[in-house]
């Protein structure tokens, strides 16, 4: 980072008028489509969510770019990046007028989104000219251009009367490309590139700009900066055309009052910077969402007649925002704005002051996106809800979760820095003498927690630990129950009405798995984040969103697909907390019994599978819930009743009940908290990714099973009536997973998950042949074969984790002794546990899929079969190889836990 010393005023000067100009043309042309949209939109008669599309198009290109274009920046210097990214970006602006259809305005549009990249460009060579000290008001300058969009607010409209909106293309195009050779010919290399140069040092590596990616914070400022930017960007984008609709201007003064708004949200963020610069940047955040979230609600409340009655009789009143009422909101909410984007990027040079252009340029990136995917969705919103003020409402909500992250945050820094001092403190002065800082005390934390001390384990640790074992389970089982529940609904959906086609059905049949193995990678993380008791109350909480949901919008076939969708992945939450829960019990459990508990916990939550599977079928005939639950759907062909809705009411209860069970009764573990940059360290482990793909052979195959089963049997054996019996394949591996547990304590995981690739490779091989020979017997017995051999081994997988760890961190950072390796080890482990799961589940979605790619490849499932046992074939290999041999890793531990017995750990 240069200081003043190494340039002069002048060159500062130079420096930051050019970039700022050239910043300002390049926000008119990112922004064009505001205004030369709406025109596009009559010509090809699009709706509101096409129109979201075309202009938030360029928001993407312009977002997505700018990592890479910040990283250039650092490395061959702004002045060759800024004046070529000009050129280009001029080029595809001239290019639209040459598209004729819906497909090459999007391409086109791609093009001008270069324009958006300039942002990280000039923030990674502005920032090189000045030291820290004025690296908030100077950015706060440079950041202003983004009133280019007010530009093109007030300026196209009256080109785009008098040319058309080619005109305002060829116009802005002329003027960007002029730009990119003044700034080439006037604008000097920066003091850093200088000296580089001078040096011959060389410029910093991917890797090195790339390293503080990794760190929660950078994702944290990203958010901060999807509001501030992105949403101004997309109300800048979205509000001419609102405008429009609802208060009926025309396009010059939709133009000129949207204009207001750009203008506010630009202008002032020079002030933002200064005012960074004098009172932090933090301050300034808390204002800026403060304010927001006021002028939000005002803005989200939609027009509405009320009829009240009243003892004289009825009162009617109604309450709507007038045009210029609503302009001045707009323009109160863009001062906040603006001040909020220079205090986001006052955070940068001070905290990453190496590596402006990497994390600069993601967390631009971020807040581009931002830019791109609101309006999509302000226009999703719209067609759903036919509320137009639905977009504020969206951002309201938005602005509330970053508020409270930073918040919280915040208050998790004070802490570390001051510790319980600040529990001694009254919030107010005048409240000392009723203080007690005992209350704020967080409860149920178990502070000393050494589960391998024998001592601990038998007088206390043992029944905490079962506790909330037992507590555990049902909530893990609830959410298996809820995340496979959407297969049995999507299938009854054309039987009640609904008109979905044969691939809306399969989209919304795979969403839930897929949904599921994504968030497990988050879930797996969070437990050392919250607590394992907080984490697991609001994880069984989030489940009666899916189950209320479905409840309703099964009851009216007028229930858009893009609700059931929103649903579909929804019901992932469900099986994103098998990763927690699983992380989260590890922590509780001794070696010589983790196997077990970890057995225990996630086979008879497996057990939610056949749960559901038996019992929806059941409460789907008969009205549960009286009134309460709805009418009735009849069923088109024969008359039937359904009360679909009790698929999903049918659980409510239940998680209610293990929410609150959950709460009352389960314990988090001091030791167990780590931030997610220490838990990161796990992606850097070998057998993290191996353990992967051995979890992927097991409960990979379990959950693709479970599935793929019950359409399989169907298709295989049509004459014979399967469904009634496919619920024993998840019972009997749920079962199996949670019985066997204590196989693998006793003889060693590894061992046991050889064995169990041996039996899942014949039992896949006699499927075949009963295939072949049109046996439904030796059909179903490989089957049954297989969930047992995939529940046996999802629990041996599991065991081999924390051993595999307990060797592997004494090796890898041999400084570690004592409490602090326990404590490491049991990070690692639990890390692991969460991530391979994540990875695992992933199998119920290719399993059914590689069927379906089968049959219609070949005729015929059976090729699908041969890929598993190619597949199961490699698990064997890798767990001989690199486990179970002699020299394997596990050899000796498990050779001497055999002999010894399970409460031997000999080398561990």
């Amino acid at each position: 980072m240069q200081t003043v010393a190494k340039a002069s005023r002048a060159d500062q000067t130079r420096a930051l008028s050019l970039s700022t100009i050239a910043f300002t043309a390049c926000f008119a042309v990112w922004t064009i489509f505001s205004i030369i949209g709406v025109a596009i939109k009559g010509e090809l008669s699009l709706n509101d969510t096409q129109f979201g599309l075309l202009v938030a198009t360029p928001i993407l290109t312009g977002s997505l770019t700018r990592i890479f274009l910040g990283v250039w920046t650092e490395k061959y210097g702004g002045r060759l990046v800024f004046s070529a990214q000009m050129i280009l970006a001029a080029l595809a602006t001239w290019a639209l007028t040459f598209a004729d259809t819906y497909i090459m305005y999007l391409v086109a549009a791609l093009g001008v989104g270069l324009a958006g990249g300039s942002f990280i460009i000039g923030v990674a060579y502005v920032s090189r000219w000045y030291d820290a000290g004025r690296q908030g008001t100077a950015l706060g300058i440079f950041g202003a251009g983004n009133i280019g969009a007010a530009v093109t607010k007030f300026v196209a409209p009256f080109v785009m009367v008098a040319y058309g909106w080619q005109g305002v293309a060829n116009v802005w195009a002329a003027a960007l490309a002029l730009m990119g050779v003044v700034f080439f010919i006037f604008a000097k290399d920066d003091p850093a590139l200088v000296e580089r140069r001078r040096t011959g040092a060389k410029a910093p590596g991917f890797a090195q700009q790339f390293a503080p990616l990794k760190n929660l914070q950078v994702w944290r400022f990203s958010l901060y900066y999807f509001f501030v930017f992105g949403a101004f960007v997309a109300l800048a984008l979205w509000l001419p055309n609102y405008l429009i609709d609802v208060y009926g201007v025309d396009v010059r003064t939709a133009g000129m009052a949207a204009a207001s708004f750009s203008l506010s949200a630009s202008l002032f963020r020079a002030y933002g910077g200064h005012l960074s610069d004098k009172f932090g940047a933090r301050s300034v955040m808390y204002w800026t969402f403060g304010f927001a979230m006021l002028f939000l609600f005002m803005l989200s409340y939609p027009p509405t007649d009320y009829v009240i009655q009243g003892k004289d009789g009825l009162i009617a009143f109604s309450t709507s925002m007038g045009l210029w009422p609503f302009v001045a909101t707009l323009f109160a909410l863009g001062f906040f704005m603006s001040l909020g984007k220079a205090a986001v990027f006052k955070h940068i040079p001070v905290y990453y002051p190496n590596n402006v252009g990497a994390v600069g340029g993601l967390v631009g990136m971020i807040g581009g996106l931002g830019g791109f995917v609101l309006p999509i969705a302000f226009g999703a919103l719209l067609d759903l809800t036919g509320i137009y003020t639905s977009c504020f409402a969206l951002l309201f909500v938005l602005v509330a979760i970053a508020l409270a992250w930073m918040h919280l945050s915040i208050r998790a820094m004070e802490r570390k820095a001051h510790g319980e001092a600040l529990d001694r403190l009254p919030q107010l002065p005048e409240m000392q003498a009723i203080h007690n800082p005992d209350r704020t005390a967080m409860p149920r934390v178990l502070e000393d927690w050494t589960p391998e001390d024998a001592a601990f384990w038998a007088d206390k640790g043992r029944a905490v630990a079962r506790r909330n074992l037992w507590l555990s389970i049902p909530a893990l089982l609830l959410a298996f129950s809820v995340w496979m529940v959407w297969s049995m609904v999507v299938a009854k959906l054309p039987l009640i009405g609904f008109t979905f086609t044969p691939e809306q059905l399969f989209w919304l049949a795979a969403l839930p798995a897929l949904s599921g193995a994504t968030l497990r990678i988050f879930y797996g993380f969070m437990v050392p984040i919250f607590g394992g008791r907080l984490w697991t109350t609001l994880s069984t909480a989030s489940l009666l969103l899916p189950a209320v949901g479905i409840g309703y919008a099964v009851q009216n076939p007028e229930t858009p697909y893009f609700i059931f969708l929103v649903l579909a992945l929804l019901c992932g939450l469900g099986g994103a907390n098998f990763a927690s829960s699983m992380a989260n019990i590890g922590y509780f459990f001794p070696k010589a019994e983790k196997g077990n508990a970890l057995a225990l916990n996630a086979g008879l939550g497996n057990l939610g599978v056949s749960v559901m599977q038996f019992l929806v079928p059941l409460v789907i005939t008969v009205g549960v819930f009286g009134a309460l639950g709805g009418a009735p759907q009849t069923v088109a062909e024969t008359g039937a009743s359904l009360w679909m809705q009790n698929a999903g009411f049918i659980w409510v209860p239940f998680i209610l009940i293990s929410t609150i069970a959950a709460w009352a009764g389960m314990n988090d573990i001091a030791d167990a908290k780590a931030s997610f940059a220490q838990q990161s360290v796990i992606f850097g482990r070998t057998h993290n990714w191996l353990m992967c793909v051995l979890y992927i052979g097991t409960f990979g195959s379990f959950i693709g099973y479970s599935a793929g089963f019950p359409l399989l049997s169907k298709i295989a054996f049509p004459d014979v009536n399967a469904l009634q019996y496919v619920f024993l394949g998840p019972l009997v591996g749920a079962l199996s997973r949670a019985g066997t547990g204590w196989v693998s304590d006793r003889f060693g995981g590894g061992r046991v998950t050889f064995w169990v690739f041996v039996g899942m490779i014949a039992s896949v091989f006699g499927v075949i042949l009963s295939l072949q020979a049109g046996s439904f017997a030796g059909f179903f017995a490989g089957f049954m074969a297989l969930f047992f051999f995939t529940g046996v081994g999802n629990a041996s997988t599991f065991q081999m984790i924390p051993v595999i760890m307990g060797r592997e961190v004494p090796r890898l950072m041999p400084k570690l002794t004592g409490a602090d390796r326990a404590r490491q080890i049991a990070m690692e482990s639990g890390g692991i546990v969460a991530f391979t799961s994540a990875i695992g589940a992933y199998g119920g979605f290719f399993i059914p899929k590689a069927y379906g790619s089968s049959i219609a490849m070949t005729g015929s499932p059976i090729g699908a079969l041969w890929v598993f046992l190619i597949f199961y074939v490699l698990c064997l290999a890798i767990t001989w190889v690199v486990y179970t041999r002699p020299g394997g890793l596990l050899h000796d531990i498990e050779r001497g836990r055999a002999r010894l017995g399970a409460t031997a750990h000999p080398a561990e």
